[in-house]
């Protein structure tokens, strides 16, 4: 139930889209959204209010690459687990996501219709969900998890597993269709390779050109897009060159990549912070020795990725990717880019960025009237130490999503 009005006073409030701090705002909130923002606004009667003095008030943030149900780095595992215990593990690991200051996720494979329902309704606490259902692999794919010698693969809706196997024109237009007819946001896709599957190559290039058109088409005619994953310049290339929206990864794109993100208005959601952590502590937390040996080819790549696409203006967005009890550093990520990219562009790809890429311009992503009230109020100035969003046990002092305050130290500030 959403709370009445709320008041902010002495608000130093992080514009996202400009990059700046203008200090001594007032921000009334009314309902779910964002009212009015101003120096003069006249105190209303009836709301409640809460003088920040002076700290910084921004927009709650988007991470666009979450895998809410990944409680282990071990992704084939999961297709034999209870779907009931994988739900679980999901809420419990959703309300931390939310108490890091992540009100808005997008899961690209995994998430579905019951998950959202939950949230939207309450039932369990956490981020606002944008799913995509199970992720669409080829045979011997990024998303089949079967070793060398099983044949038999288990595809039902309610099995836990990421992704769903389809090959040929027709079998990905079904298995597009039946993703999408859940509600789902995206239709997520396998372009390529990846570390946590057993038997390709990061190097591979996967569905042909006809196959991801037809995928295309089925996204667009519900008004929906895809997201593709993909690491070589050569699986970036074919993706946008067929319609996919999204480049999830891209660590080993190129100049002739970059043309066509910009070509496309595309957008690409770096994941750095998971192969930092699984080069750390993957073995921890299930990943298979196979996965940890092609981990080294992507990690290394990466930060130059990032720094090509963000010196080209590409639209770039936040994502962490991290699997099982890794997910606690889901925030580092911003530390892994302040490190290359100013600050100010890192917390865009967190806002306003990551807004636009889910049809959320406006109402996600900023603090202006119209907007939904995802709010957070920081101990620190972002734009000068994105430390100050990494460690929320000491800067994250309030969390408000859609209105209602769901983490207050203010207090004890």
């Amino acid at each position: 139930m959403t709370e009445g009005s709320t008041f902010f006073t002495n608000a130093a409030v992080l514009d996202t889209a400009a990059g700046e701090i203008t200090r001594g705002q007032r921000v009334l909130v009314r309902g779910n959204e964002i009212a009015a923002v101003g120096p003069d606004l006249e105190t209303p009667g009836d709301a409640r209010v809460l003088d920040l003095a002076g700290k910084t008030l921004m927009p709650g943030l988007i991470d666009c690459h979450a895998h809410v149900n990944a409680h282990t780095a071990n992704l084939a595992g999961l297709a034999d687990e209870s779907p009931a215990y994988v739900a679980l593990k999901a809420a419990n690991e959703m309300r931390e996501m939310l108490h890091r200051g992540f009100t808005t996720v997008r899961d690209p494979g995994g998430a579905d219709f019951g998950l959202h329902e939950a949230l939207a309704e309450g039932v369990i606490e956490g981020p606002r969900l944008y799913f995509g259902g199970k992720a669409l692999s080829q045979t011997g794919g990024h998303g089949d998890g079967r070793p060398r010698g099983r044949a038999v693969r288990e595809d039902h809706q309610c099995c836990p597993d990421l992704s769903t196997v389809c090959d040929g024109v027709d079998e990905v237009r079904r298995a597009a269709r039946e993703q999408l007819r859940t509600g789902a946001h995206h239709v997520k896709i396998m372009l390529s390779g990846g570390v946590a599957s057993p038997t390709d190559r990061i190097d591979s290039t996967q569905f042909s050109i006809e196959e991801i058109r037809a995928i295309v088409e089925e996204a667009e005619a519900a008004n929906r897009y895809v997201a593709g994953h993909a690491y070589t310049a050569r699986a970036i290339n074919r993706g946008l060159a067929a319609g996919v929206r999204s480049i999830e990864h891209g660590n080993l794109l190129d100049e002739s990549s970059v043309e066509l993100f910009l070509e496309h208005d595309a957008f690409l959601v770096p994941t750095l912070v998971t192969y930092e952590r699984m080069a750390v502590e993957g073995a921890d937390y299930g990943l298979p020795a196979a996965s940890r040996e092609k981990n080294p080819i992507v990690l290394e790549a990466g930060l130059r990725a990032l720094e090509i696409a963000h010196r080209a203006g590409v639209n770039i967005c936040y994502g962490s990717d991290l699997l099982g009890g890794m997910r606690r550093h889901q925030l580092q990520e911003f530390a892994i880019r302040g490190a290359v990219i100013p600050a100010a562009d890192v917390i865009r790809s967190a806002t306003v960025t990551a807004a636009r890429l889910l049809g959320e311009s406006g109402r996600l992503g900023q603090i202006v009237p119209g907007a939904l009230a995802d709010l957070l109020v920081i101990d620190g100035d972002p734009l000068a130490d994105l430390a100050a969003l990494t460690d929320p046990d000491t800067h994250l002092k309030l969390i408000m999503q859609g209105g209602n305050v769901k983490a207050d130290r203010l207090a004890a500030a």
